[in-house]
């Protein structure tokens, strides 16, 4: 057995352990998903338990669009550097894979020393949901290459069935599949309804987006789900205050400028 257990500082195995073991159904994880080397030592600064990308900030910090346009180079890279900034657990938004084999998407992964990370079921080529079937083998494959490695990686399977309008009974049907495949967590994106994530969780963990409208984040912990994240969304208030704060400098209005 090949293993590459220790990555970039870290022991990504034993990471992914404790990576793993964060996940309580009703206690759950909470990710505020970071997009640089910056933004992650803030985030371990406030004393959360592990870091966790979003492409959706990662991809155009970077220059290019997000939904499968970031170059793979420039992507582990990118994770590279942010995973070199925390000592913490790291988890990474890798959309669909690029592309990647599971062997070299499982062996880029660990040598940027992640430990863990999400993969999406659409094609973005196609602008479709990927079979299901074929998604399912994708994710067994992933599993087994890391356990190859020596590295038990948290794959957190994304469900897309929501983000498209579809029913929800796909989506279950998704996330049972891509649990019965080894995923160690499903991410049914844009469900927040309570009812429909009582219904994923019990299937397994699940993890749930927390977005503006969405449910508030006690009543989800009440639900019972085991990891909320958080997406774009930090990045897009940091954004929103830069605005403003260039508006006051431009006016010469120094009230609030500062603070």
């Amino acid at each position: 057995m090949t293993t590459h257990a220790k990555s970039g500082g870290h022991d990504v195995a034993a990471d992914a352990e404790a990576l793993r073991a964060l996940h309580v159904p009703g206690d759950p994880l909470v990710l505020a998903n970071v997009w640089d080397p910056v933004s992650a030592s803030i985030v371990e600064s406030a004393g959360m338990r592990a870091i966790a990308t979003a492409s959706a900030a990662l991809a155009p910090v970077n220059g290019y669009p997000d939904h499968g346009q970031l170059p793979p180079d420039v992507a582990f890279c990118a994770l590279r550097r942010i995973t070199a900034a925390t000592k913490l657990p790291v988890t990474a938004d890798l959309e669909d894979g690029y592309g990647l084999s599971a062997e070299e998407l499982v062996e880029r992964v660990i040598d940027a020393g992640a430990c863990g990370f999400n993969i999406e079921d659409t094609d973005h080529r196609a602008g479709t949901l990927v079979d299901a079937d074929r998604h399912a083998e994708r994710i067994a494959a992933i599993k087994a290459a890391g356990c190859a490695r020596g590295v038990d990686l948290v794959l957190n399977a994304r469900v897309d069935v929501h983000l498209r309008n579809g029913p929800i009974e796909e989506g279950l049907k998704r996330a049972r599949m891509y649990l019965d495949a080894g995923a160690d967590c499903i991410y049914p994106i844009l469900a927040s309804d309570l009812v429909v994530v009582r219904e994923y969780v019990a299937l397994g963990r699940t993890n749930v987006l927390a977005r503006p409208g969405g449910s508030p984040l006690g009543a989800l912990a009440k639900a019972g789900v085991a990891r909320i994240s958080t997406g774009p969304f930090l990045f897009k208030l940091v954004l929103k205050r830069l605005e403003g704060a260039v508006n006051l400098l431009r006016t010469l209005d120094d009230q609030g400028l500062w603070t």
